[in-house]
């Protein structure tokens, strides 16, 4: 009797949990390694229960940045993106119709930036200088940007392709970085955090200018129509990430570090890099926003601008009705 009774309940137990299982929506993300904060709400997710409490079941894919996402999202191999305005809206304009905003991911630093002992004082020092930064990032626009506004014209500096891998050990192979003045043939350099926050936490640079970056959550259309609910539940679970991220700020920056792999990486970095972020000032779960401002739409309009869409709607490429 009693071995039948233990039968039952075992087999009830294999039940519910096959059911509990079938239930999770599987949802492959792309994500940024060395990028901060979303390598925070990355590890947030991956090391506690928050996914299985939103109904998914993550398998995470992760890249440098974000023009490498997009080759692994147009291959078929991603059903959500974490990622920049501009390598957002690049995959958002690569396949019209087949990719949808569906979240806020969050505000990030880019910062262009040079050595401690550099001449150069301000961006307008750069006329007739070599600044290297990947070409394709978010960062690629601001730094444009912010020379335009300072009165430089595109041929006043020469801008190089150089990805955010090559900046670090450039960088950080000066045996004393208080007498460097240029990087090999380069007089400033522009990248998204946390390593631009490294080098300036470690003494090896110096901020010339930081530009904010509105980052997105992407889903591929024909996945969120064969999955419905799946947007609710994934920007919930980004949420509740931000919400456990601010309550354990030293447990999650230690997981993200330790898998970032940066020399010199520190908290204090970490802090740097997340101080755009209002959702990690929330006091509570009701103040985390993870939608879109009407300055978040202006500011993406002007990325679609910036990559030859002056036409385009951005509000058209924002899910609706999940």
């Amino acid at each position: 009797m009693k071995k039948s009774v233990f039968l039952f309940l075992a087999l009830a137990i294999f039940s519910v949990a096959t059911i509990f299982s079938a239930e999770l929506t599987k949802v492959r993300i792309g994500w940024q390694i060395p990028w901060a904060v979303q390598g925070q709400l990355k590890h947030c997710l991956a090391n506690t229960d928050i996914p299985i409490k939103n109904g998914l079941a993550i398998e995470w894919k992760g890249a440098i940045y974000g023009p490498d996402l997009n080759v692994m999202a147009l291959a078929g191999d991603l059903d959500v993106v974490l990622t920049g305005d501009q390598p957002g809206l690049m995959l958002l304009f690569k396949e019209p119709g087949k990719w949808q905003i569906i979240g806020r991911l969050m505000y990030n630093r880019t910062v262009t930036y040079v050595p401690i002992n550099s001449p150069i004082r301000s961006l307008l020092d750069l006329k007739g200088k070599i600044e290297g930064l990947p070409i394709a990032a978010s960062v690629e626009m601001n730094c444009k940007e912010k020379l335009k506004e300072a009165g430089l014209g595109p041929k006043d500096v020469q801008i190089v392709n150089l990805g955010v891998p090559e900046q670090g050990p450039l960088v950080m192979g000066a045996k004393n970085p208080a007498t460097v003045t240029r990087w090999g043939n380069f007089d400033a350099l522009a990248a998204f955090d946390i390593l631009p926050a490294v080098l300036v936490t470690n003494g090896y640079a110096r901020e010339l200018e930081v530009s904010k970056v509105v980052s997105l959550i992407i889903a591929n259309k024909e996945f969120l129509d064969k999955n419905p609910g799946a947007a609710v539940k994934i920007v919930n679970a980004f949420a509740d990430a931000y919400d456990y991220y601010r309550q354990n700020t030293k447990q999650v920056n230690e997981w993200f570090m330790a898998e970032a792999k940066i020399k010199g990486i520190s908290h204090e970095a970490c802090a740097k890099a997340a101080s755009l972020e209002p959702n990690l000032k929330a006091k509570d779960k009701k103040q985390i926003r993870m939608t879109l401002n009407d300055d978040d739409i202006a500011r993406l309009q002007k990325v679609a601008e910036f990559l030859g869409k002056k036409n385009v709607d951005i509000k058209t490429f924002i899910r609706k009705g999940d």
